[in-house]
């Protein structure tokens, strides 16, 4: 593993020795072992490897987006390279140069004034526009919740959880976490993606514990 990290210093001096485990672990990794339990990197693992790195920091993927990609490589397939076209910056959600006042976030969205009143209350959506995809985005979801019964004060806890998340990513980013290269980001987005990683497997553990055949 020592080795692996020598060659690919030069462009990744970040990487560690944990971060190729945790790759391996998620099954983006297959190294060979020795006999003696050892992983045995060839140099189409590190070329994998560079690749993983290179989609993660460039093209700013999620690792189930790469897995993905690399299963159907593994197949045989010639998959498109994901994320590769540029995107656009963010817009308003009306398009270049015009903005969506409140009045069309609520009527866009499907929403009821108190239902945006709740959500604004609660931290959800900011009180003023322009509004954004996110902001559409965010209220109708809030608008499919209210019909399970779920309200936005129920909510506040993952306000208040999103930036308890975003104290720990930069508290993991130290000194550097002021910089806005690509590298930076790529990091930001990575140890998100871990983090979200964490709250879907409680959920869907607690959900597993909670099912009938559990409690019998």
């Amino acid at each position: 593993m020592g080795q692996v990290l020598q060659r690919i210093s030069a462009e990744f001096p970040e990487v560690t020795p944990s971060k190729l485990r945790f790759l391996e672990d998620q099954g983006l990794l297959h190294p060979a072992r020795s006999s003696s339990g050892y992983r045995k990197f060839s140099d189409a693992d590190v070329d994998r490897v560079r690749l993983i790195l290179s989609m993660q920091r460039d093209l700013y993927l999620p690792l189930k987006v790469i897995g993905e990609y690399l299963d159907e490589r593994d197949r045989g397939l010639n998959p498109a390279l994901p994320g590769a076209e540029p995107k656009p910056a963010p817009q308003s959600i009306l398009g270049p140069g015009a903005e969506l006042d409140r009045k069309g976030l609520v009527t866009r969205a499907g929403a009821t004034p108190r239902l945006m009143e709740q959500a604004v209350s609660a931290g959800l959506i900011a009180a003023a526009g322009p509004y954004y995809q996110d902001d559409l985005s965010m209220l109708r979801t809030l608008v499919a919740l209210e019909r399970d019964g779920i309200e936005p004060r129920h909510l506040r806890a993952f306000r208040t959880a999103a930036q308890h998340e975003l104290g720990l990513i930069e508290q993991a980013l130290g000194p550097g976490r002021k910089r806005r290269d690509s590298a930076t980001r790529a990091k930001q987005q990575e140890i998100a993606g871990h983090l979200a990683e964490v709250r879907q497997s409680l959920v869907r553990s607690a959900l597993r514990e909670d099912a009938p055949e559990r409690r019998r």
